[in-house]
């Protein structure tokens, strides 16, 4: 689906926008990661009833699942929609530079650099098109953008 070309470009989102974005996804994937060990808890508890004890995950395991989760979570949604639940929240839609919707292998790889080197958004403050450091590298643009439906092409 594309958009009528006489509709007024998308703006590029701010920082603290897209800050709170970021806050609201964290929040969902921390809900995944809680909800994936209470399903793990109750796994153990209807198994062995009597013995049951919660999982006490190791550091390094809990940081893997972690990164994991956000890695998978922002890929799957910019693949798809081009927006996390933190970014329906906020008005926003990360696209290519031309506006069309990331495909697997962009989005993988920013998902991994916003997970792994998160402070690289913050370059968006001090860009003057509002990119992150992700952005600049990948040739993507964080927009706002209220529509409900997703489309390959954006003004």
């Amino acid at each position: 689906m594309t958009e009528h070309l006489d509709q007024p470009p998308h703006r590029p989102a701010g920082i603290v926008t897209r800050a709170i974005a970021a806050v609201i996804d964290l929040g969902v994937v921390l809900a995944i990661i809680g909800m994936t060990y209470l399903g793990l808890a109750l796994v153990r508890l209807l198994y062995s009833p009597q013995n049951f004890r919660f999982p006490e995950p190791a550091f390094l395991a809990s940081a893997t699942v972690t990164l994991t989760v956000s890695v998978v979570y922002l890929t799957g949604c910019w693949v798809t929609t081009g927006r996390t639940v933190g970014a329906v929240a906020m008005g926003l839609r990360v696209v290519t530079a031309k506006g069309r919707l990331l495909r697997l292998p962009r989005a993988a790889v920013r998902a991994v650099l916003c997970v792994l080197f998160a402070v690289g958004l913050l370059w968006a403050a001090v860009d003057p098109r509002r990119r992150s450091l992700q952005d600049i590298v990948l040739q993507t643009r964080v927009v706002y953008d209220w529509r409900k439906e997703s489309s390959e092409l954006i003004g």
